[in-house]
């Protein structure tokens, strides 16, 4: 980061004016250094931080106007149609993609940590069965930390690379776990002969009775939607880790907190909605009256999966999950299930429509990938989790990158307060 030039703020009641140092990163807007303004009393106002770098990284980049998503400088689209989760998790964490050695290497990290404690088994009890997914991931997640106790020295590099190899590979199974838990089935180890994603999927749905058989075309399918999902810039949940570790908290606290935030409906649950949404249409016949709705702008309806906050334009992860959305469903042979037809011709309409191309209202990555989830055989409840497995891979990127700043310091937002002023206490016999 260079500093480019200098910006000056100044006032139109007298005071003197305030210089501050523009910085210029490698792509992307320049940014103000205000860290100074504090010392001549004064806060900046930013609610959401829509304004505000909280940070510098060199993890992942957007840039929403152009439809881009790059991961350390890879655009999202090569690394989904050439890469693999593993190549990515490994880029993410270490800078670089692997050569096929450290490839294998990293893998086997994966194969060799992927199992838990076995007393972890006792946490899961703790739980009501009927206990959403989610909510057992985020306790879980927390817990390990009481069985992995090297986790708690965040400052030694060496401990934060084991904590993160860890999260990585133990992710899956918690997630797992959790499926199974929730079902009533009994638990399935992780294979050492299954790569990553396959061994999801074996976790998930293999029982006792019968081996499961893992169909390389829909494994291959879920690792792009892994790789589609791994990191995002400075989010909501990437923020709550990295505030979360700013403190020193432990790396699985950490995860666990971005568990919560991504848990929220406005983060973590659109491809939920959607699935919803095609549901509450429940027939191909009735598109037209929906879409009126959501062209009437005092109709509170608003067709889910279209749009996105931060891209402008066509969400670069979407042109890919469509392609593996079609994939799937030909290789299940489910283009003619209801639900799917109804997807497939809200896509229709929104890729011609002229309101949906004049606002760019193109369908977005979440569109998509709750269509896929569902013709896995994934249940809904499940679709926040696994979108936390995926974003655990830049969750500890990001947490390791904070702790390895230079100018790392405990994150601690201000306030403009618009309370009461001082007043005394007035006993309660006087109110």
């Amino acid at each position: 980061m260079t500093r480019a030039t200098k910006a000056t703020l100044t006032f139109d009641n007298g005071a003197p004016p305030i210089e501050f140092p523009v910085l210029s990163g490698t792509m992307g807007p320049d940014v103000i250094d205000i860290r100074s303004l504090g010392q001549h009393g004064y806060l900046t106002y930013d609610p959401g931080f829509m304004a505000t770098a909280s940070c510098a990284s060199r993890i992942s980049y957007i840039d929403g106007d152009a439809g881009l998503l790059c991961y350390r400088g890879y655009p999202i689209e090569q690394l989904a149609s050439q890469s693999t989760f593993m190549e990515v998790a490994y880029l993410l964490l270490y800078g670089e993609l692997p050569n096929s050695g450290q490839k294998s290497v990293f893998e086997e990290e994966m194969r060799r940590n992927a199992m838990l404690h076995d007393q972890i088994h006792t946490v899961f009890r703790g739980f009501r069965r009927d206990a959403h997914p989610m909510a057992v991931m985020v306790g879980v997640t927390g817990a390990l930390s009481a069985f992995y106790h090297d986790s708690t020295n965040v400052f030694d590099a060496a401990n934060r690379e084991q904590s993160a190899l860890q999260l990585i590979a133990k992710i899956p199974t918690v997630a797992a776990m959790s499926y199974k838990y929730n079902m009533g089935e009994p638990f399935a180890y992780p294979q050492y002969r299954h790569h990553y994603t396959e061994n999801f999927l074996h976790m998930m749905f293999s029982t006792p009775c019968e081996t499961y058989q893992v169909n390389p075309i829909l494994a291959r399918a879920l690792d792009r939607i892994l790789i589609l999902h791994a990191d995002h810039e400075q989010n909501a949940s990437t923020s709550t880790v990295r505030l979360a570790g700013s403190s020193g908290a432990n790396p699985f606290a950490c995860v666990a907190a971005g568990m919560a935030s991504l848990w929220g409906p406005l983060h973590g649950g659109a491809n939920e909605a959607v699935l919803k949404m095609l549901a509450e249409i429940g027939d191909v016949s009735r598109i037209p009256e929906f879409i009126k709705r959501a062209k009437d702008k005092s109709n509170p309806f608003r067709l889910m999966g279209f749009g996105h906050r931060v891209y402008k334009n066509m969400d670069p992860r979407a042109a890919v999950m469509r392609k593996t959305c079609h994939e799937v469903l030909d290789e299940l042979d489910l283009n003619g299930d209801p639900l799917f037809q109804i997807a497939l011709e809200l896509e229709r309409i929104a890729l011609q429509d002229e309101y949906f191309i004049s606002k760019k209202l193109y369908p977005n990555v979440d569109f998509y990938s709750g269509i896929v989830f569902r013709a896995l055989g994934i249940p809904e409840s499940m679709f926040t989790a696994i979108f936390a497995l995926a974003r655990t891979a830049g969750w500890v990127a990001q947490w390791n990158e904070m702790l390895s700043d230079s100018a790392h310091r405990i994150g601690r937002p201000r306030q403009q307060y618009i309370g009461a002023m001082p007043r005394d206490y007035v006993p309660i016999n006087q109110r």
